[in-house]
């Protein structure tokens, strides 16, 4: 069988191949969020231009255009590599449940994409060649379909975390779909997309507020300045506020599928009843701890209840911790949680089953063995229970930077918006300053929050059916290791690229004209 055979592959090609898909990932989300957000800032320049019919708002706009196309482009190279990832170096994952998973990515490829690719083009070249209207419309739909092009992929992704909608077939050996709607309006779905979304309209937001502030210090385009600085700033308060709202629900959700995932955001090693959030712990970031001993991180700071609230909606519900969802737990409601060494003896069960099965044993009683314990078919191939505790100090940190930060942008959306609209913000230099600095904070926030939701369900590939070392492909780690720095290079190197171009669209600026109001060219 494809998943014993498997069994024997290296760690250094499990290790490599995770490092790759890593880096890939990591790199793609510079640009997505960037995209997402441009296209509100450039379609709600272009309605103001619609309305109006002020040259400014045209020249406003296609120079907010032109950075979104840059950026537009590095997101779909580098898009392509990752999906061809799960072929060629997790190709036992792509044989179990491409059945499952390829679907919303094909639907993504045929409809977002060539959504995207047509509406772009006449964004870009249609400004003489159709009605003001038509090109509105174009622009707005060029930024739906990266939206919907996202949503599918975060259907992909949230499949993983939550596989809903299919079943085992054991004579295909393959995981098989049941219901298209179960998998493409799961709630991890629908509440992980909105919350992704809008946190990558605060990117855009961001952004947009740091190139008003460079010109304001630079004291050039002023006009286009301060109008982006105004949508920057109510584009990140909405953005914020809802990304805030959206995490919250986020975290509930994960506190019914992945348990794991919340207590390593906590650091929480023994469970309970009326938990506290965390605000500040020391959690060493470079050890994991040795939690079966360990009863509490020292120097913990928190909200009285404040966890309890979060992950159940009451002030006296029951969390548990690393440790309680290893050896086992009662639940208030009388409800066994079995262990872990319990669940591998399932999963140990549904591998020998599904064996039998396969060998010609096709009776009932075989594959009603296989059936009662398939949901634990991952767990067969645990071989210590330390396998299954992601690496919390990386959780717990990136968990706080991601929180810490929304929270800061929030504060400083206000006082922009309000500084922006009510006063002069040119006599605030110190705030110009930090607009501009805050720029990459944005995307340490983005890119934690993705570090959260996939370090938090390791080992798994898909949720409590597949770990990763029984999902990744047979190759020699050397080649995975040499295709690695390739693309790190690779990547590296349109990093550098997009940001030598947008630096130079930037320091050029829009392409003037008068400001009267006049009827389309």
């Amino acid at each position: 069988m494809i998943l014993n055979q498997l069994l024997d592959i290296s760690s250094a090609t499990i290790d490599w191949s995770r490092a790759q898909f890593a880096l890939t990932a990591i790199y793609h989300w510079l640009f997505v969020p960037l995209t997402l957000g441009l296209a509100v800032i450039m379609g709600i320049m272009e309605t103001c231009y619609y309305r109006t019919r002020k040259r400014f708002w045209k020249d406003a706009s296609r120079f907010w255009q032109k950075l979104f196309g840059v950026n537009f482009a590095m997101g779909v190279a580098t898009g392509i590599i990752l999906e061809f990832e799960f072929g060629t170096n997790w190709s036992n994952y792509s044989w179990l449940v491409g059945d499952i998973f390829g679907a919303p990515l094909a639907i993504e490829g045929i409809i977002a994409f060539f959504m995207e690719s047509t509406f772009v083009a006449v964004m870009f070249f249609g400004w003489k060649k159709v009605s003001p209207g038509f090109h509105l419309a174009s622009t707005w739909l060029t930024g739906l379909g990266a939206t919907i092009s996202a949503w599918w992929i975060l259907v992909a992704n949230a499949w993983m975390q939550y596989p809903v909608g299919q079943t085992f077939n054991p004579d295909t050996m393959r995981f098989e779909m049941t219901s298209f709607l179960d998998v493409a309006l799961s709630p991890f779905a629908v509440d992980k997309f909105f919350h992704t979304v809008t946190s990558a309209w605060l990117v855009g937001a961001v952004f947009t507020v740091a190139v008003g502030c460079w010109y304001l210090r630079k004291k050039r385009d002023q006009k286009l300045a301060i109008e982006s600085i105004k949508i920057g700033s109510v584009v990140g308060i909405v953005a914020s506020l809802l990304a805030a709202f959206t995490g919250d629900n986020s975290a509930y959700m994960v506190s019914k599928v992945q348990p794991m995932k919340l207590a390593a955001m906590e650091a929480l090693y023994n469970g309970g009843a009326d938990q506290s959030l965390t605000g500040v712990a020391w959690v060493n970031p470079f050890q994991q701890p040795d939690y079966v001993n360990t009863q509490e991180a020292p120097f913990r700071i928190g909200i009285p209840n404040g966890l309890s609230v979060l992950a159940t909606r009451s002030l006296h519900g029951y969390v548990p911790g690393v440790n309680n969802l290893l050896n086992g737990y009662i639940s208030p409601e009388g409800k066994k949680e079995p262990s872990v060494a319990e669940k591998v003896a399932m999963g140990q069960k549904a591998i020998l089953a599904l064996k039998d099965y396969r060998s010609g044993k096709k009776d009932e009683a075989t594959k009603k063995t296989l059936m009662d314990n398939v949901q634990y078919f991952g767990y067969g191939y645990v071989k210590d229970a330390s396998q299954l505790v992601p690496y919390i100090p990386l959780c717990f940190w990136a968990f706080r930077v991601m929180v810490g930060l929304g929270f800061l942008f929030i504060l400083f959306f206000l006082v922009v918006g309000h500084l922006s609209f009510r006063k002069d913000i040119t006599k605030y230099g110190w705030l110009l300053i930090l607009g501009i600095v805050l720029l990459p904070f944005a995307y340490i926030a983005s890119e934690s929050g993705w570090i959260v939701a996939e370090m938090g369900r390791q080992p798994w590939t898909i949720q409590d059916m597949l770990p990763t070392w029984a999902a990744v492909s047979d190759l020699k780690a050397g080649s995975i290791a040499l295709t690695f720095f390739i693309f790190l290079a690779l990547f590296t190197t349109m990093l550098a690229v997009e940001i030598s171009i947008l630096c130079k669209q930037i320091k050029k600026g829009p392409e003037h004209s008068d400001t009267a109001v006049v009827a389309e060219d």
